[in-house]
């Protein structure tokens, strides 16, 4: 084959989206993520006041979830379902629909899906934290929102009365004041969610063949994408727990004044090791519900929204299924 054949041949590889492709994908990201964040937010009430609450410090994730309800009733693990919901919603269906507007962008720029094999770990890295920073520029003011809600029970009665609250007292200064925090959280996070997502569906097809995995029954695909999206939660909430307590702290307005590198240069000496990783193994297990829920929801409603499966390039294939 020619240099000039094989450049067509890669070319016919890459697929083609639509608008309407990346609306599907925008809205099965949105559904996928405010579903699973929206169910967690019980999980994510406790998580928070462990992280920056001296009387959750020593409790683990079941004593800390009946501590809230003996002493809140249990209302209070609902706090910050509004902009959780929201947030997510949108923060969601921009991170999935860029990771794939990005990922088929970066095929493009190596030359197609073969030759993207080779550059693959760069690639999914990438689309994952360019993805990820637009969307957290939508989502950091609602993430102020709840942490607010849930750290403070007299804030606000919710989403509304809160966000309003906060962007009247503290402006547009307050309301993206956590912005850096959070990018060192999600971007983390994004990288372990879609990165390691991606390399463990890689290692498992790279094990059976091509006929096999043509065939693969409904319950097979169903355990590789659990197990997968699983391993990936682990990895998220590892990489990301750091920057997790340090903006939890930022936004309940703790820390010395100054810039954001200095005050969370100073909260993370305070906090130490230990502090940093406080309130990890609950987090450990939302995100491994989060993520593997989210990943099988979005194929979930990619399909039923009709619409085209993103790009392979494992090292296996450089197939689009």
């Amino acid at each position: 084959m020619t240099s000039k054949a094989m450049k067509a041949h890669q070319a016919a590889a890459i697929p083609q989206f639509t608008s309407k492709d990346y609306f599907s994908f925008f809205l099965a990201g949105a559904l996928c993520c405010t579903i699973t964040h929206g169910a967690m937010t019980p999980l994510d009430v406790v998580k928070t006041r462990v992280q920056i609450d001296p009387a959750y410090k020593k409790l683990n994730m079941f004593n800390g979830t009946r501590y809230v309800i003996a002493t809140e009733g249990p209302r209070a693990l609902l706090t910050g379902f509004g902009p959780t919901a929201v947030g997510y919603l949108i923060q969601g269906g921009a991170k999935f629909a860029g990771y794939e507007y990005w990922k088929k962008k970066a095929v493009e720029s190596v030359g197609g899906p073969e030759a993207a094999v080779k550059y693959r770990t760069a690639i999914y890295l990438g689309s994952a934290s360019i993805a990820e920073f637009f969307a957290d520029i939508l989502l950091t003011p609602l993430e102020a929102t709840r942490i607010r809600l849930v750290s403070d029970r007299t804030y606000a009665t919710g989403l509304v009365t809160g966000f309003t609250r906060l962007a009247r007292e503290g402006g547009m200064r307050e309301l993206y004041a956590g912005f850096v925090p959070i990018l060192c959280k999600q971007i983390p996070y994004a990288i372990g969610q879609f990165t390691v997502n991606e390399f463990c569906h890689e290692i498992a097809f790279r094990s059976m063949s091509e006929e096999t995995r043509r065939t693969l029954s409904s319950t097979s695909k169903f355990t590789i994408q659990l197990g997968s999206g699983i391993i990936a939660g682990f990895a998220a909430a590892i990489l990301s727990h750091p920057a997790d307590t340090l903006l939890s702290q930022i936004n309940k307005g703790h820390g010395p004044k100054g810039s954001m590198p200095h005050r969370l240069a100073v909260l993370a000496r305070e906090a130490g090791f230990r502090g940093l990783f406080a309130g990890l193994g609950p987090r450990m297990v939302m995100t491994a519900g989060l993520v593997s829920g989210q990943f099988l929801l979005y194929g979930a409603i990619k399909e039923a929204l009709g619409a085209p499966p993103g790009m392979e390039i494992h090292k296996e294939t450089s197939a689009v299924v």
